[in-house]
């Protein structure tokens, strides 16, 4: 069994969330102060107990919408499913048919009527009616582990009565394999008492006694092993790394082999129906490298023969795990910035070949939106550097906005918009692209009426002027097909170096910053655009000499990190074009009017 689903009512951000989950790993992903500890406290509500308290919540816990009143009790409502026959005559009272017939476990905690100190009381019922109790089987048969983020996992791993490592020598000891240590350690402990210097050291300590108390009140006193049996044994039994104890190990892989002893001794125990581990920003102690690793790891363990089935909730706000992790291992948390909503990446239907597309580009760097409030997609670097200076021109700062830009590398916008959205992740994202007009070459008069000689003629670039009609390509006409409340598609006349250079400042700058990487060709342009008549005609003659020219060998990329290091300077006179205005306005949240 496993648990499938999890709503949360009226809890800290929290007024009104779903959430499903998978067998085996989930990844809960989103901002700072999303929800995320929300979501974990409301999993260690019903699965904690076993190796720590249940949380306990208080009035300040219940969801308050902003400058309102509490709205309510807190109340969470979680759903198993997958249950074998075992699994169903332990939570018998708890089993409700789902909508095809089969028999799921439905457990509901409130928490209501605070008490004077103004802490929650916590009702727990199962089935569909209230007066059901949640009987202290059922509670036994959900076992959870709870490793908290910035957690000093050395502490966990030291010797003591119920560390995890006693508690897994515990369970993988049989009869015989305690009776064999027994047998070794009370040998081992007669051996060690026949040598001089533990004689000695006893018999220092017993005359010494005897003198201090005499012989009628002195006690019986032996020099040998503390551990002389199994039971004494596992409380005092500790790791060694690398030949060092294991306070001297590294605090990350202190972590990861705390994380294997906890998940050697939940899947091997047989005692549960239902094993669940909950590890907080894993990240926090863990470099990229062993975040993958770490995240691989948790992925395969549900293959493992021969042992339980352990579910695993796994929250972060590190782009290394939203990357690597599976898409349908993630569930999102977004502030919308009127509310928090949830959001399964596996719940999207991708067209063919971009699902696949997308997981090749969600590196570290794009997997940045899933933490993002607003998200602006560009085609490439050069649209990255300078969409950020063009920003800082109209004095919008968007790292303040919480904006990321995003680089599709080229037209792939396709595998990431069906992420967001009315029906997917519902914040503003604006998608800068070119539009790209062409037109089809003057065929000979011969030709004319063939329509295969047609096909075969590639189409010739346009360089429209203001004013001109809009023409775009298919590809962004297609893109703006998918335009809603969330998303909209921007852009110019033609590319964006162009649309750049339409405005006769904007020239002027282009060439300033031209002339820091290839003076000669500058110089030249300026000489050549001078001769053109028209914005059209001169920002077609600077477009076509740095970008179309084999000669010039411009690199779109280092002229925009150039020009953005231009344009950085408020006195050097420049223009951001409207389309660029509208798209930073519209994820910014920005008045219309120009600034």
């Amino acid at each position: 069994m496993y648990l499938a689903k999890l709503v949360i009512k009226n809890f800290r951000k929290l007024k009104h969330a779903e959430l499903s989950f998978q067998r085996g790993l989930n990844v809960l992903v989103g901002g700072n102060n999303v929800g995320k500890t929300a979501l974990v406290d409301a999993l260690r509500a019903l699965l904690a107990g076993h190796d720590e308290p249940y949380p306990r919540l208080g009035e300040e816990d219940v969801h308050r919408p902003k400058g309102g009143t509490p709205s309510g009790d807190i109340l969470f409502e979680y759903v198993f499913t997958g249950l074998d026959a075992d699994d169903e005559a332990d939570f018998l009272g708890a089993l409700v048919p789902d909508a095809a017939g089969k028999l799921d476990a439905h457990i509901k905690i409130r928490y209501s009527d605070p008490d004077k100190g103004g802490r929650l009381r916590a009702k727990r019922w199962c089935g569909e009616h209230e007066d059901v109790g949640l009987t202290a089987d059922m509670m036994e048969n959900l076992r959870g582990v709870y490793l908290q983020p910035l957690r000093d996992a050395s502490q966990g791993l030291k010797p003591g009565r119920t560390s995890q490592l006693a508690r897994l020598l515990q369970l993988l000891a049989d009869e015989d394999g305690v009776e064999g240590i027994n047998r070794e350690l009370q040998d081992l402990d007669k051996k060690l008492k026949s040598h001089i210097p533990i004689v000695s050291t006893q018999k220092a300590i017993d005359n010494r006694h005897k003198t201090m108390l005499g012989e009628q009140l002195a006690q019986l006193l032996e020099v040998g092993l503390s551990a002389s049996d199994f039971k004494s044994l596992k409380s005092r039994l500790s790791l060694v790394v690398d030949d060092f104890e294991i306070e001297q190990n590294g605090l990350g892989f202190n972590n990861l082999i705390y994380m294997a002893v906890v998940l050697s001794e939940l899947t091997k125990n047989p005692d549960s129906c239902y094993r669940g581990l909950i590890v907080e920003e894993p990240e926090a102690h863990l470099h990229p490298q062993l975040q993958a690793v770490l995240l691989q790891y948790l992925q395969s363990i549900q293959s493992v023969d021969g042992e339980k089935p352990v579910q695993l909730f796994v929250t972060s706000h590190s782009p290394n795990f939203a990357s690597i992790a599976d898409l349908d291992s993630l569930v999102c948390l977004v502030d919308t910035g009127t509310a928090v909503e949830t959001f399964l990446p596996r719940s999207i239907t991708f067209d063919k070949g971009k699902r696949e597309k997308l997981e090749r580009y969600l590196d570290v760097t794009r997997a940045e939106f899933f933490f993002a409030r607003r998200v602006i997609f560009v085609e490439g670097a050069a649209e990255l550097m300078m969409v950020d200076a063009l920003a800082k021109r109209m004095d919008c700062n968007l790292r303040q906005h919480g904006v990321s830009l995003i680089s599709v590398e080229g037209l792939n916008f396709d595998s990431f918009l069906p992420l967001f959205g009315d029906n997917a992740l519902k914040i503003p994202v604006a998608v800068l692209t070119d539009a790209d007009p062409v037109a089809p070459k003057a065929l000979p008069a011969a030709a004319a009426d063939d329509p295969e000689d047609e096909e075969d003629e590639d189409p010739v670039p346009v360089y429209p002027a203001p004013g001109d009609p809009i023409i775009v390509s298919a590809n962004t006409a297609k893109m703006k097909t998918r335009e809603d409340e969330h998303v909209k598609v921007f852009h110019g006349l033609k590319t964006f170096e162009y649309d750049l250079a339409l405005e006769p400042e904007n020239r002027v700058a282009m060439l300033k910053a031209l002339g820091e990487l290839r003076p000669r060709i500058a110089k030249a342009l300026t000489t050549s655009i001078a001769a053109e008549d028209g914005d059209a005609a001169q920002a077609k003659a600077l477009f076509c000499g740095m970008f179309e020219r084999k000669q010039s060998n411009v690199q779109k990329g280092s002229f925009a990190q150039a020009l953005a290091q231009v344009i950085s300077d408020k006195t050097v006179p420049f223009k951001v074009p409207d389309y660029i205005q509208a798209a930073i306005k519209h994820v910014c949240g920005m008045a219309a009017s120009a600034p």
